[in-house]
């Protein structure tokens, strides 16, 4: 007994040195924080109209004050002119319409593990290509996909686009070796790619729920059903047969790693308990500034701050 005494004071030593500390993330509140978000931006929308309003009265008060001492020159007495003021009638809506977020967030998961474990050590793995190899491949791909943006330009109306993506096709397919390189745009005959997505939002079709897609990733209803659109445009006009047989695969795997690798995405990369709610936010309010750029002569009417967005 006398020999483990030491050792059970020196073991009771260390345990009153060292702490334990365990950390929890918080819980997930979405709904709350997106509440306090809006209550809080509608404060500050507040505070500053009110800030605004006193500003200009005071400014008004000082005219009216410097017109009298010059003697009633009423040209240079006159008040600025008024600047519109935001309230929280023009603020975006905190919140994203997002129905099916339990499936959503379940895929979201599964297409974080599928890049960890397949598609971001094959996109690496082509990093290590050659730059003319990885060019020549990305710049084919991008050629093919001028086929489906001349037919989304011409439903969009946009002809003088759909002109444009009809250049480029011909230039890049003939001077550019099948695509390999990108003569049009060294002809400042930038690549702008669309699709049936835009189209429809061209239409006047609002973007839907949030959807997350398998293997995809982040989207909307809409953006949904115009990729389903674009593959079925790819696969009847099946240019040179690259888009039916085991070739339209083979192809297919490789245009995704193309895509894959020049994307900077990490899944989990910020260490954020909110990433899902982080990417849904931003990605849907993405799509309605580029609705919103698709009808700058008749511009949508203001945004409900109190329903959610892409509702």
């Amino acid at each position: 007994m006398s020999g483990r005494a030491p050792l059970l004071m020196f073991a009771l030593a260390l345990g009153g040195c060292a702490s334990v500390q365990f950390h929890s993330l918080p819980p997930e509140t979405p709904a709350a924080d997106n509440a306090a978000d809006l209550a809080k931006a509608q404060g500050l929308a507040a505070v500053a109209a009110l800030a605004a309003k006193q500003t200009a009265a005071q400014s008004a008060g000082t005219g009216q004050g410097g017109t009298a001492r010059q003697g009633g020159n009423a040209g240079q007495g006159a008040n600025p002119p008024e600047v519109p003021l935001y309230t929280s009638a023009d603020a975006p809506s905190m919140t994203t319409y997002d129905p099916w977020g339990r499936l959503n967030r379940f895929m979201y998961r599964f297409n974080a593990r599928f890049d960890e474990a397949v598609f971001l050590p094959a996109a690496n793995g082509y990093r290590r290509l050659p730059s003319p190899v990885r060019s020549g491949v990305h710049n084919f791909f991008g050629n093919l996909a001028e086929l489906d943006s001349m037919v989304n330009y011409t439903l969009q109306g946009r002809l003088g686009r759909t002109v444009r993506s009809v250049g480029r096709f011909v230039i890049n397919s003939t001077v550019g070796i099948g695509g390999l390189i990108d003569v049009a745009a060294k002809l400042d005959l930038a690549k702008a790619p669309t699709g049936f997505g835009t189209t429809l939002a061209k239409w006047g079709m609002h973007p839907g729920p949030y959807l997350v897609i398998p293997f995809y990733g982040p989207s909307t209803l809409r953006e949904g059903i115009g990729l389903g659109a674009d593959y079925v445009v790819v696969y009847y006009v099946n240019l040179a047969d690259l888009y039916r047989g085991a070739q339209s695969w083979g192809l297919g795997v490789a245009n995704a790693v193309d895509k894959r690798a020049n994307i900077d995405f990490r899944y989990y990369s910020t260490g954020s308990p909110f990433e899902y709610e982080t990417i849904r936010f931003l990605y849907v309010r993405k799509q309605l500034i580029e609705d919103a750029g698709l009808h700058k002569k008749s511009p949508p009417p203001r945004p409900n701050p109190n329903r959610p967005a892409g509702e």
